[in-house]
């Protein structure tokens, strides 16, 4: 095992003086690749800004966010842009899938985006993984939910990023669904070898994981 993502000094602050607010607060952290890791924590503790930061959405006050030893903070925006296509994978709680087009056009619409040849052989075996195979040629509000959570984690891996963040994935599903997302997720990194780490508010998805960070005030107070 070996660390794949880790945070020096990471810090996000909004405002100066008194209104200053410290939403992620002097973190350091290091997940292994192959690991699966839930944050937990109260509204507002800063999971989300964390996650944006170590996706490479949002940029740090302060410190650094280092993906195989390489420092996404200091890239510039194209080189970033590039890198987070190539290399991490985003799931969200609202799907977001586009709408005028079908399952199959949604899930390997990352890689012409970056100009990839799309590897049929792996984008069907990783739609089989999660069942998805009869739902190809439907268009998102066609299927259910679960089944939209399913494209859009089939969309995640179809780069094969070494990273998938999960930002609620589950949020917006019921609790049997949201179990079958979860261990579809875990199976497919499993399978290819990807590092999870996902934001819940579902304490019995969070004891899924491998490991549990727990934030507070922008500073992590428990990670094991």
């Amino acid at each position: 095992m070996h660390t794949i993502l880790q945070t020096k000094n990471l810090c996000k602050y909004y405002g100066t003086g008194e209104n200053q607010v410290k939403a992620v607060d002097n973190i350091n952290i290091s997940i292994e690749q192959g690991e699966f890791a839930a944050i937990v924590g109260k509204s507002g503790s800063g999971k989300s800004t964390l996650l944006h930061m170590l996706g490479g959405l949002d940029t740090p006050t302060a410190g650094s966010v280092l993906v195989r030893g390489k420092d996404i903070s200091k890239m510039k925006e194209e080189e970033l842009a590039i890198f987070r296509r190539r290399k991490i994978g985003f799931i969200f709680q609202a799907f977001n899938l586009v709408s005028s087009i079908n399952v199959w056009e949604n899930i390997v619409l990352p890689l012409g985006l970056d100009d990839q040849p799309v590897n049929e052989a792996y984008i069907k075996e990783l739609v089989q993984t999660i069942g998805l195979e009869k739902r190809l040629h439907h268009l998102p509000n066609a299927l259910s939910g679960g089944q939209q959570q399913r494209a859009a984690i089939a969309r995640a891996l179809a780069a094969k990023p070494d990273i998938v963040l999960a930002d609620e994935p589950t949020g917006n599903l019921d609790s049997r669904t949201s179990e079958e997302v979860i261990a579809l997720l875990k199976m497919s990194a499993h399978k290819y070898g990807q590092t999870i780490v996902m934001i819940t508010h579902d304490e019995e998805i969070a004891q899924t994981a491998d490991r549990i960070m727990v934030l507070e005030d922008g500073q992590v107070v428990n990670f094991e």
